[in-house]
């Protein structure tokens, strides 16, 4: 029985991962690396002005009309990462329903502002807590977010 289950379970996860690759053939959605990084930067694609990058960068996904250059980060836990500083971000919490939640949308100096005595800010991978990343998006100024794509009429 346990060996039925997770052939089930595995055979969905890779049917859904085939559905994401010809959907939006521009990322890869391994199974056992950037998958949930990846469906972080398409939904930020299609819900925000960004363009993503063609190639995987370390600082940023991708850029804003504008000419933003933005990190994408997606996760089911309760925090996110980061490793140098961004000139923005935009984090996700994902949900198994597949919903998700905009938790932080603004430039990355407010984190790293925030946490300035934290050893290791800007130098290597740190995570942050969804709870204060909430509070920090809520200080920033609409002018200063990644505008969305759902509040426009194009």
């Amino acid at each position: 029985m346990a060996r039925q289950n997770i052939a089930k379970g595995l055979k969905l996860i890779l049917e859904g991962i085939g559905i994401l690759q010809e959907s939006f053939s521009n990322r890869k959605f391994t199974i056992d690396g950037r998958l949930v990084g990846d469906i972080g930067e398409i939904i930020a694609a299609a819900e925000f002005d960004v363009r993503l990058d063609e190639i995987s960068r370390s600082r940023h996904d991708g850029e804003t009309t504008d000419g933003r250059k933005v990190q994408i980060k997606a996760t089911f836990k309760n925090s996110l990462t980061f490793t140098t500083i961004p000139d923005y971000y935009l984090g996700l919490k994902l949900e198994r329903d597949g919903t998700h939640e905009v938790v932080f949308n603004g430039p990355g100096h407010v984190i790293s502002d925030y946490y300035h005595k934290r050893q290791g800010i800007g130098a290597r991978q740190l995570s942050f807590p969804l709870t204060k990343l909430r509070e920090l998006s809520a200080t920033i100024a609409e002018s200063d977010r990644i505008p969305s794509r759902l509040n426009t009429t194009n």
